[in-house]
């Protein structure tokens, strides 16, 4: 068999190690995976003398200053832009790497995948490997709850930094803030929910931030400053024709929950400017009008 068709034989259900370990004696290379935050998760036992490959295998991730390189070869910006799968070159490392995005069931991003070219070249079979590859790996822990979790997790984690004004520079964390644009529409809108009015429930903002993501799914969440903050697309600029809530949403109005949505964006980078006008619209519906959803067209 060649070596998609080996690939493709593997036993699903059997683990990620197992699956690493199978695929690295087919494609005679070292594998490695590593989450969003670069914490590695499994490996071959493969040795390299690349640098890269035993940084992250001896320390179980990326330092800053190899994460700099990366963003300076311009590794982030080529993954970030891709869906599944990319060859990486860089004239300052003797070897290629093929580098594979894991999706969890959400869709979200939650691992990275990542082949050394240092034992075979890397080809058009191995690229068709690999991917049957990133394919199985992706089958293995898409219905994971441990992944589930993280998906959103992460998606919570990135909001915070990006509204805290901890990332700030594209190069960088371009792969880290391109998961937030996954699945979105041109147009971005950020809504708070003050849920201080809201029952007796023992953790509110938790509470409902779960009620919110089983009816709005395909928003993206966290818990900010005693908010629930949610990142929301339409492939309108205006929030009247955007339309994500009726105005007197039942949700809102039996939970005594009330939202305040900011003007349309398309930088996350500038999330923060967004969320402290949501928050003004919100205050200020609460104010003079006591609406349930207020908006900056209100």
């Amino acid at each position: 068999m060649d070596k998609s068709a080996q690939i493709k034989a593997l036993t699903q259900g059997k683990g990620i190690q197992y699956l690493l370990d199978a695929a690295s004696e087919i494609l005679h290379d070292p594998i490695a995976m590593f989450d969003t935050n670069y914490a590695l998760k499994a490996y071959t036992d493969s040795c390299s003398d690349d640098p890269p490959w035993n940084e992250l295998i001896t320390t179980g991730t990326f330092s800053p200053e190899t994460q700099e390189f990366f963003a300076r070869e311009c590794f982030t910006e080529e993954v970030a832009n891709v869906n599944k799968l990319v060859i990486l070159k860089s004239g300052k490392l003797k070897y290629d790497r093929i580098h594979g995005n894991i999706f969890n069931r959400d869709h979200i991003k939650v691992a990275n995948l990542v082949m050394v070219g240092c034992n075979a070249p890397l080809g058009a079979e191995e690229m068709s490997a690999f991917e049957l590859l990133v394919d199985k790996i992706t089958h293995e822990i898409q219905n994971d709850e441990y992944y589930i979790v993280y998906g959103r997790a992460y998606h919570e984690s990135i909001i915070n930094k990006l509204l805290d004004r901890i990332i700030t520079d594209p190069r960088i964390y371009t792969g880290h803030v391109q998961i937030l644009y996954d699945n979105f529409e041109d147009y971005l809108y950020l809504a708070v929910v003050d849920t201080g009015r809201a029952g007796t429930h023992r953790n509110k903002p938790a509470y409902f931030k779960d009620l919110l993501e089983s009816k709005h799914p395909s928003f993206k969440y966290a818990i900010y400053s005693g908010y629930i903050v949610m990142i929301m697309s339409s492939k309108y600029r205006k929030i009247h024709e955007a339309g994500f809530f009726d105005k007197h949403d039942n949700l809102f109005e039996q939970n005594n929950l009330f939202v305040g949505i900011s003007n349309s964006f398309e930088n996350l980078y500038e999330l923060r400017q967004y969320y402290d006008e949501a928050v003004a619209v919100l205050k200020n519906g609460i104010e003079t009008g006591g609406l349930f959803i207020a908006s900056t067209t209100t």
